[in-house]
């Protein structure tokens, strides 16, 4: 069909359609080869499209000859966008462009978005003008590069929200309140909001997910890309940017939107948002689909309106560098590290401690950084699981001996003060009559494992499990905390009926 497409344009019969047929087949990158090698020699037939009185011929023309790529194609098709009428079509020239090497072109292409930013924008044109600067400036960056910065206000304050499990936000407080104790911070639904004075403190609490900025006047904003490009331009977004900053302008961001709109009308806000903050900060704010250092998120509240927050990627969080390797059933880092924080006071510093279903590491790991361990043992019976935990282990500076091996066939020749473990759940071909087998045997042995004032510290999916089996093991729950009710994710704190603390 490629060849017929081809034969009927260069006989001039029902050229747009077999122009858009074209671009159809030639999403295939094969047939792209096949047309590559029917156009050439007929290079000029193909540029003499972009002169056809039909507009939607002129653009499928364009990206046509920007799909085959030749160099060649790059002077007429440049030459039809300076002299495009049609406003809408523009953005497909450089969409076009975009596959040549059009560095001979970029400071006419910065001249030109430049005009365009100076222009009065009406009702009529707004949004295939935004649509063009969207384009020059993609050209623009691609061509230039992105500048990164390097972030320097560690000692400045800041409004800031730390985003938390939603069930134990007062504890990362307690820690922000311990590290900063100047800074003023109130729990909310989703986190802590505080004003602090530093965040030399960032790195040493280890139970926050998320860390977000408040900035000056850009609290909330309107549903309405138009007028919140206004509250966003004229907060004082900049002002933050450029003061915890080296590098200065301009700074390069995208949008995050959570809404209850759809997919294609949050894509469609988020297009005209961000082309509206390009004009209106006059492009110290330029949009990039990636290698971006700044987030706009836009959050839907309950009045219909935008409550505004800023994360910043030039802030590095370190906190987890040395999970090289993870697994796909492997707890989250912060989990981890929460299940310590709540385990912390049963904990003994220089324990010997133990991992039945140690995965990746990162529990053993989390509990060592929280209270200094003296020996930590995992076990897996995934081989590749065990070289994982070896590596992050490693990474996170820390010694630990991983042992391949199904658990329940795993003996040791001392007991351990602590048995901590994210318990295997349900998933893909394991099913919860397996589960349940699995904490039978579980419950059944541990105890061979633990010195008599020994504690178990569990990440379950399964409470329903856990009481009565351990009842009827010898242990006791000292403390349960639901950490998420949506995941059916609990902890457990459990020793020896004997032996209660």
């Amino acid at each position: 069909m490629i060849k017929e497409y081809w034969n009927q344009i260069a006989q001039n019969r029902d050229v747009r359609q077999n122009l858009s047929l074209l671009r159809q087949e030639v999403k295939d990158k094969g047939k792209l080869k096949v047309l590559s090698l029917l156009v050439k020699g007929q290079e000029e037939q193909l540029a003499g499209l972009l002169w056809s009185e039909d507009a939607k011929t002129r653009k499928n023309a364009a990206l046509l000859m920007g799909e085959l790529g030749n160099q060649e194609f790059l002077e007429p098709v440049y030459a039809a966008y300076r002299r495009e009428e049609q406003r809408f079509v523009k953005s497909a020239y450089l969409s076009a462009i975009g596959s040549f090497n059009y560095s001979a072109y970029l400071e006419e292409l910065k001249e030109q978005l430049c005009l365009l930013g100076k222009m009065e924008e009406t009702q009529e044109n707004r949004k295939h003008l935004m649509e063009e600067m969207r384009g020059l400036s993609a050209l623009v960056v691609r061509a230039e590069g992105i500048k990164n910065h390097e972030f320097t206000g560690f000692d400045r304050p800041y409004d800031i929200v730390l985003l938390t499990n939603r069930n134990f936000a007062g504890l990362t407080q307690e820690e922000l309140t311990a590290l900063n104790p100047d800074a003023k911070s109130k729990v909310f639904g989703a986190g802590v909001r505080a004003r602090v004075t530093n965040l030399r403190w960032m790195d040493k609490i280890r139970t926050w997910q998320e860390l977000l900025f408040v900035v000056r006047d850009m609290g909330t904003c309107p549903m309405e890309p138009f007028k919140a490009a206004e509250v966003i331009t004229g907060s004082g977004l900049l002002s933050l940017l450029n003061e915890s900053h080296g590098g200065g302008e301009p700074w390069y961001f995208r949008i995050e939107l959570k809404s209850r709109k759809t997919l294609e009308e949050r894509s469609s806000f988020i297009r005209k948002l961000s082309g509206q903050i390009e004009k209106l900060s006059g492009r110290k704010l330029i949009n990039t689909a990636t290698d971006y250092e700044v987030e706009l998120r836009l959050i839907e509240n309950k009045e219909g309106n935008c409550n505004l927050l800023l994360k910043l990627y030039t802030l590095k969080d370190n906190r987890f560098s040395y999970r090289k390797e993870v697994t796909p059933t492997g707890i989250r880092p912060t989990a981890a590290a929460l299940t310590a924080a709540l385990a912390r006071e049963y904990m003994k510093e220089g324990a010997q401690v133990l991992d039945p279903f140690c995965g990746a590491g990162t529990m053993l790991i989390e509990r060592h950084k929280a209270v200094r361990a003296y020996t930590s043992y995992g076990v897996d019976i995934q081989e590749d699981a065990v070289r994982k935990a070896r590596k992050n282990t490693e990474a996170a500076g820390m010694a630990a001996h991983y042992i391949n091996r199904d658990f329940f066939q795993f003996r040791h020749d001392y007991l351990f003060d602590e048995v901590i473990t994210d318990m295997p759940f349900q998933m893909g071909h394991v099913t919860e009559e397996e589960i349940y087998g699995l904490y039978l045997r579980f419950f059944g042995c541990i105890a061979g494992f633990l010195k008599e004032d020994g504690i178990i510290i569990l990440y379950s999916r399964n409470r329903g499990f856990v009481r009565p089996l351990a009842a009827r093991n010898g242990f006791s729950v000292l403390k349960e905390y639901e950490i998420s009710k949506k995941e059916g994710t609990y902890v457990f704190i459990l020793n020896r009926i004997f032996n209660r603390r």
